[in-house]
C-alpha cells in the first residue's frame, strides 16, 4: 500500500481540481463503506459477522441501506479510478492501474444492484443453513465481487512493481501484502470473516492510494 512519506507515485506537477475531488471521492468511499457496515452490524437483529457476511446485510427490508452503500463505494472506486488515470501520467502502470481500480469499482456497483441470498437465519425468519440453490442475482453478486477484489490485487501488484522499480521498499512490500490477503483462497470455516478482512484491506489500499496520490502531486 501506499504510504504517505514515500514520494515514489510519479505524478504530474499539480492536482487540478477536478482531479484533487476525484482522489478525495476515491478516499472516502472505504471509510463511508464500513461506518454504514459497521453501524448495521451493530442494530440489526440477527447478524452474527461469524456467520455472515457483510454482503448480506443487503437482504430483508433495511437492505436498501447495504445496497445503497455498496453503489456508492463503487461510484468512489471509479472516481478514484480517473483521479489516478489523471494524475499518474508517466511510468509503469499508468495505463493498467486505473483500468484495475476501474473494475474494482464497477464491481461494487454491480454486487450492490445483484443481492445475495438470504440465509443462514438472516435476515430474521430465514432458516438456517446455506441456501439450497442459489438464484440468479445471487450467483452475479458473488461473480461481480469475486471480479472486483481480484482486479484491485491485480491493481495493487501493478503498484508494487512501480514502487519496486523506484527503489520504494517499504511501499512495495506493503502493496504486494495487500495483493498477496485479496488473493488467498476463501476459507469455507471462516469466510464470512475473511470477506470482512479483504474489505478492510481493499479499503484501505484505495484510501492510502488517494490520499498518496493528492498529497505527492
Amino acid at each position: 500500500m501506499a504510504t504517505a512519506a514515500t514520494p515514489a507515485v510519479h505524478t504530474t506537477p499539480a492536482v487540478p481540481a477536478t482531479s484533487g475531488r476525484l482522489l478525495l471521492a476515491g478516499a472516502l468511499a472505504g471509510p463511508a463503506f464500513f461506518a454504514s457496515a459497521i453501524a448495521q452490524m451493530l442494530t440489526r437483529e440477527g447478524f452474527d459477522i461469524t456467520r455472515h457476511p457483510i454482503s448480506q446485510l443487503a437482504t430483508g427490508d433495511l437492505g436498501w441501506i447495504q445496497i445503497t452503500t455498496f453503489v456508492l463505494a463503487g461510484l468512489g472506486g471509479l472516481a478514484l479510478a480517473a483521479g489516478v488515470g489523471r494524475t499518474i501520467t508517466e511510468g509503469v502502470g499508468r495505463r493498467a492501474l486505473p483500468m484495475f481500480v476501474g473494475i474494482f469499482g464497477a464491481g461494487l456497483v454491480c454486487a450492490g444492484l445483484f443481492t445475495m441470498d438470504p440465509e443462514d437465519g438472516f435476515p430474521v425468519g430465514t432458516p438456517d443453513g446455506p441456501v439450497a440453490q442459489m438464484s440468479w442475482h445471487g450467483v452475479a453478486h458473488s461473480v461481480a465481487a469475486a471480479v472486483s477484489f481480484t482486479a484491485l490485487a491485480v491493481a495493487a501488484i501493478v503498484l508494487t512493481v512501480r514502487y519496486a522499480r523506484r527503489r520504494a521498499v517499504l511501499p512495495a512490500v506493503l502493496s504486494g501484502a495487500a495483493a498477496l490477503v485479496l488473493l488467498l483462497p476463501m476459507s469455507p470455516d471462516h469466510m464470512s470473516i475473511q470477506i470482512a478482512v479483504n474489505g478492510l484491506v481493499a479499503f484501505t489500499w484505495t484510501t492510502v492510494l488517494a490520499l498518496s496520490l493528492r498529497r505527492s502531486a
